[in-house]
């Protein structure tokens, strides 16, 4: 994917998100367990995302997606623990650096009732991708 048309992801190297771990802090859907939240593995190649997810209220999660500059658009599913089921959807995020110069993910996601939730993913420093 290359060219300057807007509308192409983008492969800048400021918020590139390949082999980044995040760990959700904050959910308006959930309670997030500060002992074990759900952690995110990012993957990128030319602005093309992919990666997978695990934790408190998710037993696998998968995520596709493209970058454009700060902005993340993604597809997911995801298997919930107990009788949760399967739930899919789209969220968008919005990537910003913190005071110490880690990635956060501001997200705005529908729940299947329909209603707008916003999460809150931190990057996790110095984490290895599993």
């Amino acid at each position: 994917m290359t060219g300057s048309d807007s509308s192409q992801p983008h492969d800048g190297p400021e918020f590139d998100l390949d082999r980044r771990v995040f760990d959700m802090v904050s959910s308006t859907a959930s309670r997030v367990d500060p002992d074990a939240p759900t952690r995110f593995v990012y993957h990128e190649s030319e602005g093309v995302l992919w990666g997978e997810y695990v934790g408190d209220t998710v037993v696998v999660g998968r995520f596709c997606g493209v970058r454009r500059d700060a902005t993340i658009d993604i597809s997911f599913v995801h298997l919930g623990h107990g009788d949760a089921g399967t739930t899919t959807g789209t969220a968008t995020s919005e990537i910003s650096r913190a005071e110490d110069g880690a990635l956060v993910l501001t997200e705005e996601f529908r729940a299947p009732d329909g209603s707008l939730h916003t999460s809150v993913c931190r990057e996790v420093v110095g984490a290895a991708p599993a």
